[in-house]
């Protein structure tokens, strides 16, 4: 099935890693590709190796995304991960795909929204399908079999608090 996870609260990634580990209870595989994220030192890049059948490719870099006006690199690294994805998929290389952050690089127009909705729609049946990040689009959110939409009613960040290892990255 596809699940999507958008909206402006956090927990989308969470929520789509605690498929992950309940999957892990019975020996289920998942792979997460992680758009836009490149930074060896988030909490799903370190655990990563300690959940059995997990496997993370960040397929994005640790750098600023100006979604307005994206840099080639951030172009061809989200089309480079898409392809890896989209094959890994076919090929069935595991029970879960994870595409974390796709929704956003969909909603910025970093990808044609028609070819994921294209692809995903014709893969939904054979693997369960994750999807996370904002604005998810309208069209993802229609073939999806489970949407969730966590709303920021308040956030700490609003007084100041950094980022927090293992909690928030």
């Amino acid at each position: 099935m596809l699940q999507v996870y958008t909206g402006t609260g956090k927990g989308k990634t969470t929520a789509a890693l605690g498929v992950a580990f309940r999957g892990a209870g019975y020996d289920l595989k998942t792979m997460m590709f992680s758009f836009l994220k490149d930074d060896p030192n988030y909490g799903e890049a370190r655990a990563a190796s300690v959940l059995p059948g997990f496997v993370l490719k960040q397929v994005g870099r640790d750098e600023f995304v100006n979604f307005y006006d994206p840099d080639p690199i951030d172009l061809q690294m989200v089309r480079d991960g898409w392809e890896l994805a989209k094959k890994a998929i076919a090929n069935r290389e595991a029970d879960i795909f994870i595409l974390d952050e796709l929704n956003i690089v969909l909603a910025t127009k970093m990808l044609p929204t028609e070819e994921v909705v294209e692809f995903v729609a014709q893969h939904k049946n054979d693997v369960e399908i994750i999807l996370t990040g904002r604005g998810a689009p309208v069209e993802i959110m229609n073939i999806a079999d489970l949407v969730t939409d966590m709303k920021e009613i308040k956030h700490y960040f609003s007084q100041n608090v950094s980022s927090r290892n293992g909690i928030d990255h």
